[in-house]
């Protein structure tokens, strides 16, 4: 997995404020017409293309010779695809390795700044934004308030003008941007919309997201569940290290599974793959959203950790819970429940507890179904409580997986669980764009690859030390700073 992966720029700042002009639905014909020319124009053509890319990616560095062995494609082919890659600026010649008696190989990378992606959250908690570049790192993270009980059009009319801000404020040259990846919960309709939203997301039910984005930022727009978005998101920037095949455990305001199978998203039939929140653990228990009683969610989400501290009176006072001013996201308050937690509060760390093992189940089920080696825990809650959690459900899998005998599961956090969602978004353009197809079959070449292995260590040294084509993340301001950000 490429381990190339620059220092992580924020963007923050007070409220967005443009008086750019947003295309409306009159324009949406033209603006598909432009979106088209513009994906065509940046993506690498063919199977061939798509698997060199994302072996390189995969990789981090390497030579020809690499490419050849770790994809079964024949050298000719190799060098035809590199150097259109080379062409289009996708990738880079970073130096010779060191010589071992022969011509030294030429080594290769991603021209990291070649393209951008964008990803977005939409959840009743808050609206995060990510701008990556091609190997998946973040140049540019935004959180901005959630929906509330605002009309659908009028969030989306405030996401396009942050969009358009976010691109213009850290100077990246919009034909570069790919397009946007928008994660919210599922489940999603065949038509690029929600469908059985919770309560709290009921003004989205069906509303057709896709259509309406893509008409005011001119750019083409991919909707993904935000579980299985955190998975690619994972998997893309490298959190998994080299692992193919793994499971991600998502919570946020609610409870999903995202499933990466030899380095592709499993979606199931309609797309809606990975709903464990929605899992029963208790056919008498309480009665949830989705129509059953017990589920995981219903049982141990975020909802459930706050009903619990606000019924103890100590819980509910140490976390501030009373004094959270009017229409505080369900987030917020479980964070602030995990803070007093982590302050010492024995009552919010007994709540936290009993959700920690009921989410252990769901991880428990995940292993034992997909027997999976690796099981990464990411969304906000997760990155707020991972203190409580990781350790809990790591015990479980480490005593009762089904598999265990085999190797233990690696249980871990995710490096970016509080963006995850925004972040998958943009890996879910990424990997849609550039590398559609993961495995291409080479029959025709009749060579089998083999393993990825990064050459970077046989890089001859050079008097340059940062190779062409790397993009150097930074904090820039959308808008003049104010003594105190919102």
């Amino acid at each position: 997995m490429n381990k190339v992966g620059a220092t992580r720029g924020t963007v923050r700042g007070p409220e967005l404020r443009t008086d750019r002009h947003l295309w409306g639905r009159a324009r949406h014909k033209t603006n598909e017409v432009a979106a088209v020319s513009r994906t065509k124009q940046n993506r690498p053509p063919g199977v061939s293309a798509s698997v060199v890319l994302d072996a390189i990616r995969d990789a981090g560095t390497i030579s020809r010779v690499g490419l050849t062995q770790a994809t079964g494609l024949t050298g000719a082919t190799v060098s035809t695809v590199v150097r259109k890659l080379l062409d289009d600026e996708l990738v880079v010649e970073i130096g010779r390795a060191e010589s071992t008696g022969g011509k030294p190989r030429v080594l290769l990378e991603l021209n990291q700044s070649a393209r951008f992606a964008i990803g977005a959250h939409l959840d009743h908690s808050g609206i995060t934004y990510a701008v990556t570049n091609l190997a998946g790192a973040p140049v540019a993270r935004l959180s901005r308030p959630g929906p509330g009980d605002a009309d659908p059009a009028v969030v989306l009319s405030r996401m396009a003008r942050e969009i358009d801000l976010l691109i213009t404020g850290i100077g990246v040259d919009r034909s570069k941007v790919l397009g946007l990846g928008l994660a919210s919960p599922g489940p999603h309709t065949s038509a690029n919309a929600m469908n059985r939203t919770p309560p709290f997301m009921r003004p989205w039910l069906d509303y057709p997201l896709v259509a309406e984005l893509e008409s005011l930022i001119d750019l083409p727009v991919l909707l993904e569940n935000d579980a299985t978005a955190s998975a690619i998101g994972e998997y893309w920037s490298g959190g998994t290290d080299s692992e193919r095949t793994f499971a991600s455990l998502y919570m946020g305001t609610g409870v999903g599974a995202g499933i990466v199978l030899d380095g592709n998203a499993y979606r199931g039939s309609s797309g809606n793959a990975g709903e464990v929140g929605h899992m029963s653990l208790d056919l008498s228990g309480p009665l949830c959203w989705c129509g059953t009683r017990g589920c995981v969610e219903v049982l141990a989400g975020p909802a459930a950790v706050v009903a619990a501290a606000r019924e103890d009176p100590e819980v509910r006072r140490a976390a501030g819970l009373d004094s959270l001013r009017a229409g505080t996201s369900i987030a917020s308050e479980f964070a602030a429940v995990a803070r007093a937690s982590r302050s010492g509060v024995a009552g919010a760390r007994e709540i936290l507890e009993r959700s920690a093992r009921y989410i252990s189940l769901a991880a428990h089920a995940i292993s034992n179904l997909l027997d999976v080696r690796m099981l990464v825990l990411t969304g906000s809650a997760f990155a707020a409580a991972s203190h409580i959690y990781v350790p809990v459900v790591r015990d479980l899998l480490e005593t009762a997986s089904f598999a265990r005998a085999s190797g233990p599961v690696d249980v871990r956090l995710s490096r970016a669980a509080d963006t995850a969602g925004a972040i998958g978004g943009a890996a879910l353009v990424l990997q849609s764009e550039l590398v559609p197809q993961r495995r291409a079959t080479a029959a025709a070449d009749g060579a089998a690859a083999a393993p990825l292995t990064s050459e970077l260590s046989s890089l001859a040294q050079t008097s340059d030390p940062q190779p062409a084509g790397h993009y150097a993340p930074r904090s820039v301001p959308l808008s003049p700073p104010r003594s105190a950000t919102p």
